[in-house]
């Protein structure tokens, strides 16, 4: 398999941010790849840079040096307006923190990312709030869903577009262990049915462990 038939390679990715003491390395010397239908599980101890890989991944942040590939495009090498693209239109995240929209309900809220990439599929949407359990939710407004609820509407909004590849943060962190497990439950089983590939970034080995495969970032770099 070739590069440009990867959803996800990071080759020899670095970044340091600057310190109160001077420049702080985060990573250093990164690299990875996830093919279509691969799922990686990302742990770390806090502060170990998973989420600085993962926005890197996103191109939400840019690498000192290296190379972010998405289906073989280098991403670091784009502009803004490219990276919003890549991110539009190839890629999604679900994040710790929901971000849904206050004032969208929520079969409008999944619909957003895929209206905004031009494919949009009302029954593919239709069957995300069905397989999630949000068929009877569709026309409610997130502030009056559990927590559980909103992140399953988070994972539908991700996956509506098709993506290949599925970047998440954390998805879980804010659930009760029973929630959490369900929603990941459906997560892989519908990121599965999709294709994508998956990064999962967990401080959770337990969680960890459901994915096909496992790394650990230590010191900036993966053991």
């Amino acid at each position: 398999m070739t590069e440009t038939d990867l959803p996800l390679a990071l080759e020899s990715v670095t970044k340091t941010f600057a310190g109160p003491d001077g420049p702080l390395p985060v990573l250093s010397g990164v690299s990875l790849a996830l093919g279509a239908g691969e799922t990686l599980a990302l742990t770390g101890e806090s502060g170990s840079g998973k989420s600085t890989l993962l926005h890197l991944a996103a191109g939400l942040e840019t690498p000192d040096s290296g190379a972010v590939l998405i289906d073989g495009a280098d991403i670091a090498a784009l502009d803004d307006a490219g990276r919003a693209a890549i991110r539009r239109e190839r890629l999604a995240i679900v994040f710790q923190q929901f971000n849904l929209i206050p004032s969208l309900d929520v079969a409008a809220n999944v619909a957003f990312q895929a209206r905004l990439a031009g494919r949009h599929d009302p029954d593919w949407t239709a069957r995300l709030l069905e397989r999630l359990g949000l068929a009877d939710q569709a026309r409610k407004y997130p502030e009056v869903l559990s927590g559980g609820q909103q992140q399953r509407v988070a994972i539908a909004r991700a996956l509506a577009p098709r993506p290949g590849l599925v970047l998440a943060d954390e998805p879980t962190g804010n659930l009760d262990e029973d929630t959490g497990d369900r929603v990941l439950d459906l997560m892989l089983e519908l990121v599965a049915e999709a294709n994508a590939a998956l990064l999962l970034v967990t401080h959770s080995s337990r969680l960890a462990e459901r994915a096909g495969a496992r790394a650990h970032l230590s010191h900036g770099v993966l053991a």
